[in-house]
């Protein structure tokens, strides 16, 4: 894109509209444009630089990952950016502590690195074990501990000798664990609170080496382990952060029970989560604000009685788009993460539109003249009509457009099938559960009254959760299943399944497993004559008919046409007016051949194809990270 484009881009989140100036890049393809041309932080902090000046340091993430640490100086706004020293894949912070020495740490995508503000440059970093810090602390000594999802691996760093340790994986569970919770007594032992299936808090002695779980298993619930230093020089936790759970006193890796009631006394450490901001100056200045979306820096001197408002700028290479479908007002519509954004492109006009979503949005589509949303985290229901003004989204108030209907956690967290039903008025939401739970439910919502139920995973595929999901004649829905849990949590069931609901008696008809060792069902589309086209494990086409219950056709396409394209509401099937069905791969526009189920490569993408997938005025709009692109469809030949 030329910097004109860009700027107008940046220019959408504050006036609401901008130029896309698309571009043409030959046989049929266009690009439209970044949608959500902003970083989302992954942690800031208030410190000071070599010459004692107030900066804020910033990690920043888009789209390619934490790609690089953003420095503003509080007094100009000047910024300078430096790239991270090792690829970021994808990857980001979860985790990163601002040291006593007034050294900036975090660790992902197998890296552990130091920044430090003093010299403004990264001064260390060293592979480790995988992956990400989800906690991270400092010790009595000064040495930085790191606490890595998936597998518990724990890695310290000396800054008096940049000497990293990495111990490895210390504590093995059959499902991801998240290491929120790090703390270190005075005598140098480690503890770490974990989840989200079932919590534990792990004693970590680095002379050697090894980790002991504190809980009994009886004592471990759903949730996460907490942990904290106290000013006392001991560590304590519990295992869940409640009233129902005993507190534990935790000394040289020794663990004593206390009861309910203790005195909270934290020393403090500068870290926290992603959601990190550390706002106060050493000189008692605060960061107010540092927003990444307006560029806008507000800091106040409680001392002098002032606030400044300053403005500081970045690269970026734009958000995720989640997805996209065509709206009911021919515009080409969706939702980012991170930052989480709406966004709007108009093919008539080159126009885009950005804005502030409530929460993410996982998976879009079109009902009659309106556009729904079914969102992470909640599994929340969002119904939008666009003919009306935009009034933001609260939880729980009445008048807002797109309207908040329900949310559905822990049955459903994180959307994976949003599909609006032919009567024109029910929708059905399905998705994976809450952090540590497993087995997804069902939303079945009529958007005329208003009614709705919503089916546990028990009462349809237990243990598993609906990925892809179409609408029979006669009242039935044909599902597909995932064996995932819900993030963090343990997956039991070994094969995915097709099912058939009933809608009027709100149970499951029959249920197959089709494909012996199949993990996911990616999608379902009604196909001519009555069929239904699916795909398995994003790489296998089948044909399906759902009279029978038989397959018809089976074609792996990994060989050919490689994986198709994938998020957590794909959209892999797109269909025309007329009928004609169409896939997209990563590697290009597909049309299945009805008659023979042939598929055929129409145009590959000049980029990966990634979210899907809707029609407008003869293209298929698509996205591949943060970009639109679209791709015009040659009409077919009429017989």
């Amino acid at each position: 894109m030329t910097l004109t484009a860009t700027t107008l881009l940046t220019l959408a989140l504050v006036t609401g509209a901008a130029l896309a100036a698309t571009e043409d890049l030959g046989h049929g393809f266009a690009h439209h444009g970044v949608a959500t041309p902003v970083s989302n932080h992954r942690g800031i902090v208030c410190t000071v630089d070599g010459s004692g000046r107030d900066v804020l340091l910033v990690w920043l993430f888009d789209h390619t990952g934490g790609y690089a640490l953003l420095l503003i100086d509080a007094e100009t706004g000047k910024a300078e950016q430096f790239p991270v020293p090792f690829p970021p894949g994808g990857d980001c912070p979860y985790s990163s502590i601002l040291s006593s020495r007034n050294r900036f740490y975090t660790h992902f995508n197998s890296w552990f690195c130091e920044f430090d503000p003093v010299k403004r440059a990264f001064t260390f970093h060293q592979q480790t074990k995988p992956q990400m810090a989800m906690g991270m602390t400092e010790d009595d000594r000064g040495v930085i501990w790191s606490v890595t999802y998936p597998n518990s691996g724990v890695v310290s760093f000396d800054p008096a000798t940049a000497t990293l340790h990495d111990y490895g994986w210390v504590y093995n569970q059959n499902w991801a664990q998240y290491q929120r919770y790090v703390a270190a007594d005075d005598t140098g032992w480690i503890y770490f609170g974990l989840g989200n299936t079932a919590s534990q808090i792990i004693a970590f002695d680095p002379q050697a080496g090894k980790g002991m779980p504190v809980l009994p298993e009886e004592e471990r619930a759903k949730g996460t382990g907490w942990v904290y230093r106290d000013l006392d020089g001991k560590v304590y936790g519990k295992a869940l952060w409640d009233n129902e759970h005993d507190w534990y006193e935790l000394y040289r890796g020794q663990a004593r029970k206390l009861g309910r009631e203790h005195a909270y006394q934290p020393k403090p450490i500068i870290t926290s989560s992603q959601g990190l901001f550390h706002s106060v100056f050493p000189d008692g200045k605060i960061a107010r604000q540092c927003d990444l979306t307006e560029r806008r820096l507000v800091i106040e001197d409680p001392k002098a009685g002032t606030t400044r408002e300053l403005h500081f700028d970045y690269t970026s290479e734009g958000a995720h788009v989640m997805g996209l479908c065509t709206a009911p007002d021919g515009t080409i519509c969706g939702g980012t993460a991170f930052p989480m954004r709406f966004f709007s492109y108009s093919p008539k006009t080159d126009l885009w539109i950005n804005r502030e979503s409530y929460g993410q949005w996982n998976t879009v589509a079109r009902q009659g003249d309106h556009y729904l949303v079914g969102g992470y985290g909640g599994g929340f229901l969002l119904d939008w009509d666009p003919a009306q003004p935009w009034v933001s989204t609260v939880k729980g108030k009445a008048g807002c457009n797109p309207q908040y209907l329900i949310e559905t956690e822990p049955a459903i967290n994180r959307p994976h099938r949003l599909l609006p039903l032919p009567d024109g008025h029910t929708v059905v939401l399905t998705g994976t559960p809450q952090y540590g739970y497993t087995g997804g439910g069902m939303l079945i919502w009529d958007r005329a009254t208003g009614e709705h139920t919503l089916l546990e995973h028990t009462s349809l595929h237990p243990e598993q959760s609906t990925l892809a999901l179409v609408a029979l004649p006669g009242g039935k829905l044909l599902g597909g299943t995932t064996t995932a849990a819900g993030t963090g949590g343990e997956k039991k069931a070994t094969e995915a399944e097709m099912y058939q609901l009933g809608l009027a008696e709100r149970r499951i008809d029959w249920r197959a497993s089709y494909f012996p060792g199949a993990q996911d069902y990616s999608d379902l589309c009604l196909a001519p004559g009555g069929l239904v086209y699916g795909v398995v494990d994003y790489h296998t086409f089948f044909v399906f008919d759902p009279v029978k219950r038989e397959l018809v056709h089976i074609e792996d396409c990994a060989p050919t046409l490689g994986r198709t394209n994938g998020q957590q509401g794909p959209r892999i099937f797109v269909t025309s007016p007329d009928g004609q069905v169409y896939m997209l791969f990563q590697k290009g526009i597909v049309r299945v051949e009805p008659e023979t189920f042939e598929l055929k490569l129409l145009a590959e993408s000049p980029v990966p194809i990634g979210p899907g997938g809707d029609w407008l005025d003869g293209r298929i709009y698509y996205a591949s990270g943060s970009h639109v692109y679209s791709y015009r469809v040659a009409p077919t030949a009429t017989p």
